[in-house]
C-alpha cells in the first residue's frame, strides 16, 4: 500500500497484490482548483444564508469551533469556507495529514504531517505539529481533521489562549462528537480522569457544526450546536441550528427542508459583544433573512 501526492495537489492511493484481489486498485483523489465559497454551499442548499452569517461572526469573534460529520460528507470543503472568514491580518498555521484546505489570507503557515519511511522512521505526526504550531506564535490553529491523541493537545491549546481554533472530527452526531473527542483525548496516553477531560472540552469548545449526507445523496449542515458548561458528569450541548426535515421530499425525491434557527439566543454572545460583534435578532428570527456583508463595529 502507499499514499502519495501528484504536482496538482490530488492525493493518490494504490494498493497491490497480494493485499488487493483482483488488483491492482488506484484511487485518486481530486481537488477543485477553484474551492467552494459560503456563496455556492448557500446555493448547494448546505446550509442556509441565516446560519452562514451566525458562523462568519463566530468565526470572526475567535470561538473555537468543531465542524463534524461522516466520512464523505464535506467537512473538509466547510473547514475551508469557514477558514475563509479569519480576518486578513492574522497569522494562521494550519496542519494537515495531506495539504487539502486552500486559504487566501497572506500570512498562512501550512504544516504537513510525514509517514514513516519503510524502515519505520522519520514518521510526523499531527500531534507532533500540534506541539510544534505552539512555537509559531499562531493567531489560529487549523487542524485538517483530529484523529488521535492530537485532540488532547489542541483541547489544552483552546484553553491556554488560542482561541479561534478549528478542526474536523468523525462522528455521527453533535453528542457523538463529544464522546470521539474524548475518547481521542484518551488515546493520548496521558491517564487522565473521564471528568478532567470533560472539564476540558466543555472549557475549550464553544461550537460544533454537524453535517450528514442525506438518503438523497446531498450533503447538509443538520446541526449548529452551542457546547454549554457541565451538570454533573454531562456536557450540555444546546442546539442553535437544527435542519428542518418535516418538509418531506420533493418530486425528485431530494429533501426539501432548509436549516432553521431554534429562536435560542447563545450564551456566547456577551463575549462577542465584548469584541465589538452583535448578533443580530434577525440570526434568531423565523421570518426571511437575507444575508449581507458583516458589519463589525
Amino acid at each position: 500500500m502507499v499514499d502519495a501526492r501528484l504536482p496538482d495537489g490530488s492525493r493518490v492511493n494504490v494498493v497491490l497484490s497480494p493485499l488487493a484481489i483482483g488488483g491492482p486498485f488506484l484511487t485518486i483523489r481530486r481537488f477543485a482548483a477553484d474551492p467552494y465559497q459560503v456563496d455556492d454551499l448557500i446555493k448547494f442548499g448546505t446550509l442556509s444564508a441565516q446560519a452562514a452569517q451566525f458562523l462568519e461572526l463566530c468565526v470572526r469573534g475567535r470561538l473555537n469551533v468543531i465542524v463534524s460529520g461522516g466520512t464523505g460528507t464535506g467537512k473538509t470543503t466547510l473547514l475551508n469556507v469557514l477558514s475563509s472568514f479569519i480576518p486578513e491580518e492574522e497569522r494562521i498555521v494550519t496542519l494537515e495529514d495531506a495539504k487539502e484546505l486552500q486559504l487566501h489570507q497572506e500570512h498562512v503557515c501550512s504544516l504537513e504531517s510525514r509517514p514513516p519511511n519503510i524502515e519505520g522512521r522519520g514518521e510526523v505526526t499531527i500531534r507532533d505539529l500540534v506541539r510544534n504550531a505552539l512555537r509559531m506564535r499562531p493567531d489560529r490553529i487549523v487542524v485538517g481533521e483530529a484523529r488521535g491523541g492530537e485532540a488532547l493537545d489542541m483541547l489544552q491549546a483552546m484553553n491556554t489562549g488560542h482561541d479561534g481554533s478549528l478542526t474536523t472530527v468523525h462522528s455521527n452526531s453533535p453528542r457523538d462528537t463529544l464522546s470521539r473527542i474524548e475518547t481521542m483525548s484518551l488515546m493520548a496516553g496521558m491517564e487522565l480522569p473521564m471528568k478532567a477531560v470533560r472539564e476540558q472540552m466543555a472549557s475549550a469548545l464553544d461550537l460544533i457544526v454537524h453535517l450528514s449526507r442525506l438518503r438523497d445523496g446531498t450533503r447538509r449542515v443538520t446541526h449548529i450546536s452551542e457546547v454549554l458548561q457541565m451538570e454533573g458528569d454531562v456536557v450540555v450541548l444546546q442546539d442553535i441550528y437544527l435542519y428542518d426535515y418535516s418538509q418531506g421530499v420533493d418530486e425528485n425525491g431530494r429533501f426539501a427542508g432548509t436549516l432553521k434557527t431554534n429562536g435560542i439566543r447563545p450564551n456566547f454572545s456577551e463575549r462577542l459583544a465584548d469584541q465589538g460583534i452583535e448578533l443580530s435578532p434577525e440570526l434568531f428570527s423565523q421570518q426571511p433573512f437575507s444575508r449581507r456583508v458583516v458589519g463589525i463595529r
